[in-house]
């Protein structure tokens, strides 16, 4: 085998290694859908330590989201990247965000991070968009 091709194996080898870290520490993906006639979603779920749940929410430029998170221990918090994947201000993963509200730079899927800040989290996600 030649320098090159121990090369691409060994980065496909990372490659991969990367991409199943990634998945391995997430949990759920799920789109966020309006009740008819509202524009607040309430959302249901439980995270493990070491692992995320996504939401996906599209939105438009100007509009205002606002999002809420409660936990009976109070250990679960989420952050929001915009259709950039850049996390928007006072919403960044590590901030340990547990109300948001603001007004969105740019039109497409916002992706809301819901993640425990010790051990497992059981929480209800509000998510409004006006």
């Amino acid at each position: 085998m030649g320098k090159i091709a121990i090369k691409y194996s060994a980065v496909a080898v990372l490659t991969l290694s990367l991409l199943l870290t990634a998945l391995a520490q997430t949990g759920q993906t799920r789109r966020v859908r309006f009740p008819k006639g509202r524009t607040t979603a309430v959302l249901k779920g439980a995270v493990i330590r070491a692992t995320q749940d996504q939401f996906l929410l599209g939105a438009r430029s100007g509009q205002t989201m606002t999002v809420h998170i409660t936990s009976l221990e109070k250990n679960a918090v989420f952050a929001i990247l915009g259709p950039n994947g850049v996390a928007l201000d006072g919403a960044e993963e590590g901030s340990d965000v547990m109300d948001w509200s603001g007004e969105l730079p740019s039109s497409g899927d916002y992706s809301i991070w819901v993640s425990p800040t010790r051990g497992n989290a059981t929480y209800t996600l509000e998510v409004t968009i006006r």
